[in-house]
């Protein structure tokens, strides 16, 4: 009997299937003609605002058992798959392949896309100004290691916009060619990466001496050449070169985010819940910083984030990053700053832009995530890790 309601079952799933597959073919046919349509009038194949309202009109409409992640993640691909028929999207990101900064790029955007690995983040900027990027991922910040210096450098300096985020939570994993721990004789990755699992590796494996890689990447393909060699990183690596997943989030700190900026050429329209990121710089006198942040508070405009960076111009002056809540087309936003430019020497607006997923689209587990690639790439100790 129960035999008999599995078979059913499996066949209303078969013609369910079929006309999934066949809604699909329609959704792409009207895709390509969107595209078609952008075309002839100059505009790109990408959308911020478009495909932000979409997400949220489907997740808000779902009635489970599916999980909003999981929708998300189901219409990411439909979506990618759709925007390629219009046109392929040229991803430029702080590689090597299958590092965070590459998952980041594929939670964003969908894996239907051309992905340009580059090896800074000075190159990523560079490719997409340049335009053989149609746009880039770069690391921002991090939960617990703070900002990442030189992409706030280069948002200093550049015509581009920020027109998307992704927040990803840090998952590391260790893998070898062995299945077994006690096979192990040394462990090789990025230095910031065996810092945040220096107290796992201590427990697990102590005396085993712990290698400097340039990257999680590098270290990885090292692990999968060399016997008694396991790397630290996301486990996609593991995949990527055949490695055997011995241990799964072997971080010492269980909460632990980096954000994601998604550069472009494009304003975003408004969605009605977006963001603002501007710089700006203030006169060397008292109370001038003060004068400059009066107006979001008396125009109740929250700031989710400031920090300062040194200027490049002038020593011991500072450059201020900040993100407030709304889009700068909406009226409120537009009057607070057009005050602080009053109060300012330099006022810049880096872009509005929706708000991304505070744990990403993607409950990435063990494929984790992370932002440390900024630094392999830079050395900086202060790393976006």
């Amino acid at each position: 009997m129960d035999d008999e309601a599995i078979w059913r079952l499996r066949g209303q799933i078969d013609e369910l299937d079929a006309k999934i597959v066949e809604l699909l073919g329609q959704r792409a046919a009207h895709a390509k003609e969107i595209g078609r349509l952008k075309r002839l009038k100059g505009m790109p194949a990408y959308d911020a605002s478009r495909e932000q309202a979409l997400m949220s009109a489907l997740v808000s409409g779902n009635k489970g058992p599916l999980s909003d992640s999981a929708l998300r993640n189901v219409f990411t691909e439909i979506v990618s798959a759709c925007r390629a028929l219009q046109q392929p999207t040229r991803i430029s990101f702080l590689g090597p392949a299958a590092t965070f900064t590459h998952l980041a790029a594929i939670d964003y955007f969908g894996q239907s896309c051309d992905f340009l690995p580059r090896e800074s983040i000075v190159d990523v900027f560079r490719d997409v100004q340049s335009g053989h990027g149609d746009f880039g991922v770069v690391p921002v910040e991090n939960s617990t290691e703070g900002p990442v210096g030189l992409t706030l450098d280069q948002l200093s300096d550049s015509h581009l916009r920020i027109c998307g985020e992704v927040f990803l939570r840090i998952s590391h994993a260790l893998m070898s060619r062995h299945g077994n721990l006690a096979d192990i004789r040394q462990i090789v990755s990025h230095p910031q990466a065996l810092a945040q699992c220096l107290g796992w590796l201590s427990r697990n494996l102590p005396g085993r001496p712990m290698v400097q890689m340039s990257s999680t990447a590098v270290a990885a393909r090292r692990a999968s050449e060399e016997e008694g060699t396991a790397a630290v990183g996301n486990e996609m690596l593991a995949r990527l070169y055949g490695l055997s997943t011995l241990a799964r989030d072997i971080q010492d700190r269980a909460v632990n985010v980096t954000r994601f900026l998604v550069l472009g050429h494009e304003e975003c329209e408004p969605t009605g819940r977006d963001r603002t990121s501007i710089l700006f710089a203030v006169p060397h006198h008292p109370g001038a910083l003060l004068q400059a942040l009066n107006p979001f508070s008396e125009h109740a405009i929250n700031i989710s984030r400031i920090e300062s960076r040194p200027s490049k111009d002038t020593p011991w002056e500072y450059v201020f990053f900040a993100d407030i809540e709304g889009h700068v087309a909406d009226g409120e936003v537009a009057a607070t700053l057009e005050i602080v430019s009053r109060f300012v020497t330099r006022l810049k607006i880096l872009g509005s832009y929706p708000i991304g997923e505070q744990m990403g689209k993607k409950t990435l587990g063990a494929v984790g995530v992370y932002g440390q690639e900024a630094e392999e790439e830079i050395g900086n100790p202060h790393s976006a890790v």
